[in-house]
């Protein structure tokens, strides 16, 4: 299955900083009882992942047929996906945004009209399954679906280029149930600074900001994943409403620019926002980041040796792979920035956002949608607090959202800006 981390990591072989420290490569396993623990917590507070690509799995390998596979069963020996029913349930997971990503390389119209598509994907998936999934649109709504027994399923937009540079757009992507959006994907749009392509603006250009503006105004999220740090830091600025980066990790313990930085960590508490730890392996183990930026080199280099002879530059690629084995990130890795983002920004406002059926690769410990239990017992082994377990499952999530729709509730009177970026 084509995964979207391909395009990322070819976008940023060329921007990556120089290595940090080494990170750690031992699995931990958690004790039982302590599992066991974490599980009766999840029963009383939903965990909520910010960020599931299942939508694009069914898109890629099953052409958009939510009947494609049998969510009800463990796909883990039949298939490639991360994600099915029994495993969510494993994992205690109450509430779940499904992302409705489409491909940078699309043009911008054909993306708003993938995207609409992806966003129906997803209301399809939680139809054909009206016993687990529920659709949510406020914070209110992951509780009471929760507390019924079921998942509550949100949508999450993955790259502003989907608005075809339209604040009507914008609009009516919110209104079909989106919650939060990405700014940018592994491509700077027209108004906004990607963390992984060649800056434009910035950060933010002032078109961009009426994009936030418009953003709190209609009570959407402003999901900072895969922007640059500038664009990152004027969102801050102009955001009135706490913002979210949907599966970012930190930049202090794995050199990637995927991650945040510490100043902007810092800037979490006076924002109210949230940074939901990712899982990619590239984002999070330094190993693999620096292994991942040799191959990029070579590849490079090979195209540059025999042009026009792809069949050579693959042999010898795969020879390079053979003779370099790719590190194993591991569930130690996730914890790890886990716990820099909650003494860098604070525990109220971390979270977690795998990135399940987005990547070819996990953490060892950490395979699938079952691993939240594993996760949030090696925190409990080292001292975090079954109120720390609640922040980080969902309570810091519900804080975030109440504040934003608290924000859009207080701007409804105002006159909604119906311009579009300029052609440029």
């Amino acid at each position: 299955m084509m995964r979207k981390l391909m395009m990322v990591a070819a976008a940023t072989a060329a921007l990556l900083p120089a290595i940090s420290a080494q990170a750690q490569t031992a699995p931990v396993r958690s004790d039982a009882a302590t599992e066991a623990h974490v599980r009766q917590i999840l029963r009383r507070t939903p965990l909520i992942d910010g960020h599931n690509d299942l939508p694009w799995a069914f898109r890629q390998g099953y052409q958009n047929d939510v009947h494609g596979v049998d969510l009800t069963s463990d796909l883990s020996m039949s298939t490639r996906l991360h994600t099915d029913i029994p495993r969510l349930r494993e994992g205690g997971v109450g509430g779940q945004f499904w992302s409705v990503y489409v491909s940078a390389n699309m043009s911008q119209l054909e993306a708003a009209k993938a995207t609409f598509e992806q966003i129906d994907t997803v209301k399809r998936i939680v139809a054909g399954y009206p016993q687990t999934f529920e659709i949510a649109t406020t914070a209110d709504d992951i509780v009471r679906i929760h507390r019924q027994g079921k998942i509550a399923s949100l949508i999450g937009m993955e790259g502003g280029y989907s608005i075809d540079d339209s604040l009507g757009l914008l609009r009516e992507f919110r209104r079909a149930g989106a919650l939060y959006m990405t700014l940018t994907h592994s491509k700077s749009t027209n108004w906004a600074d990607s963390g992984t392509d060649a800056p434009k603006w910035g950060g933010l250009n002032p078109f961009g900001e009426e994009v936030v503006k418009e953003m709190n105004r209609i009570g959407m999220m402003v999901d900072l994943s895969h922007v640059s740090a500038e664009t990152m830091r004027d969102a801050l600025r102009v955001s009135e409403a706490p913002v979210i980066f949907s599966h970012s990790s930190a930049l202090g313990v794995t050199a990637h620019p995927r991650n945040v930085p510490d100043d902007v960590l810092a800037q979490m508490k006076d924002n109210g926002g949230i940074v939901m730890v990712t899982f990619v392996p590239g984002f999070i183990s330094e190993q693999v980041r620096e292994w991942s930026s040799r191959r990029a080199a070579e590849d490079a280099r090979l195209k540059s040796l025999n042009p026009g002879d792809p069949d050579r530059v693959k042999r010898e690629m795969d020879q390079w792979i053979a003779a370099n084995p790719i590190p194993r990130a591991t569930l130690q890795d996730v914890v790890a920035h886990i716990q820099y983002v909650r003494d860098k920004a604070g525990i109220d406002h971390v979270g977690l956002g795998g990135d399940f059926d987005g990547v070819d690769s996990l953490p060892v410990g950490v395979e699938a949608v079952d691993a939240y239990p594993r996760i949030l017992a090696q925190l409990i082994q080292n001292g975090w607090t079954d109120a720390d377990i609640r922040k980080i499952s969902g309570e810091n999530m519900l804080r975030v959202m109440r504040q934003v729709e608290s924000v859009a509730a207080r701007k409804q009177g105002e006159r909604p800006n119906l311009s579009r970026l300029p052609q440029q």
